[in-house]
């Protein structure tokens, strides 16, 4: 009973570090633009296809395959920044949403091009031998995933929170209009964001691919669990997009072991319906207003 436990946890644990790095990936957008991205499983998707190419496939160098696949998902966040704040400029919540579905859906028909609709995955970093804890098994590769993302997660939280540039994000959230009349460049803050939410996600692919595999349809799925984090842990809120990734996944391991693997995408689209109902600020408040802000978010 309590090996099953611990496995529970484990896998909860794991899962929900990958649904983390994708739900503070959209905090950090929503919280600089007001824009809610649902390309943001893209992120995952690409760096993840990009490392089964160069060190999976032609065995390019560890160091230089992830430094090429973290290029590629800040080369992705700079193109998505630009869609979304031009054709986005003034545009209704709804307008905005489906520029991001829709960016995600054709990034997704590229990857089927370039890489096929098969699933990939690269050798795990450290082998496949798994590790026992009280009678449950956990792979090395998951605690590559947990210390990865929980390293990641709280350098993202300093730089929000002790650097220049992290402040400038965070008074762009608070007040757009006063930060430009402070002399901050709105626009390149905005560029910021949309980077590390990129690299976030990157880097989620890089440590998550071995163990859990990829596929060119998989970013949306990470986008839409993603925000259901940030909305369980409330909008704009770093600490409650992770206590709500946590969440979610705990909920996800727990229907798998004790229910059916059936009910795993059913809690998480529940979770959606009854926070949107009941609990619209999240279970940490977070900003008051979903979506576009009535000022001009996306006039960057």
């Amino acid at each position: 009973m309590l090996a099953e436990l611990i496995q529970v946890l484990i896998a909860a644990a794991t899962a929900g570090s990958m649904y983390a790095m994708v739900a503070v990936g959209v905090t950090l957008i929503y919280s600089a633009t007001g824009i809610i991205n649902f390309a943001q499983g893209e992120f995952v998707m690409l760096s993840g296809m990009t490392m089964v190419s160069l060190y999976g496939q032609q065995h390019w160098p560890l160091a230089l395959a992830i430094a090429v696949a973290l290029a590629v998902v800040v080369l992705y966040g700079a193109v998505l920044m630009a869609i979304t704040t031009r054709f986005g400029h003034g545009a209704s919540l709804i307008s905005v949403l489906i520029i991001t579905i829709g960016t995600s859906i054709a990034t997704s028909g590229i990857a089927a091009r370039v890489w096929g609709t098969d699933t990939h995955r690269f050798e795990p970093f450290s082998g496949d031998t798994p590790l026992w804890l009280l009678g449950a098994s956990v792979t090395p590769q998951a605690l590559w995933i947990m210390g990865v993302v929980c390293i990641s997660i709280v350098l993202v939280e300093w730089f929000m929170r002790q650097t220049l540039l992290g402040r400038a994000m965070r008074a762009c959230a608070s007040d757009r209009q006063a930060a430009m009349l402070m002399g901050i460049p709105v626009r390149n803050t905005v560029l910021l964001s949309f980077i590390l939410a990129g690299l976030l996600g990157g880097i989620g692919g890089i440590v998550a691919t071995p163990l859990t595999t990829i596929d060119y349809n998989g970013g949306m799925l990470l986008a839409i669990k993603g925000f259901s984090a940030a909305m369980l842990g409330g909008m704009g809120n770093v600490t409650g997009a992770v206590l709500g990734a946590l969440l979610i996944a705990l909920l996800e391991a727990a229907s798998v072991s004790y229910g059916s693997s059936a009910l795993k995408e059913l809690s998480t689209f529940t979770i959606i319906i009854l926070v949107l109902l009941l609990l619209p600020h999240g279970l940490l408040g977070g900003r008051a207003e979903i979506g576009l802000q009535h000022e001009d978010h996306t006039a960057v």
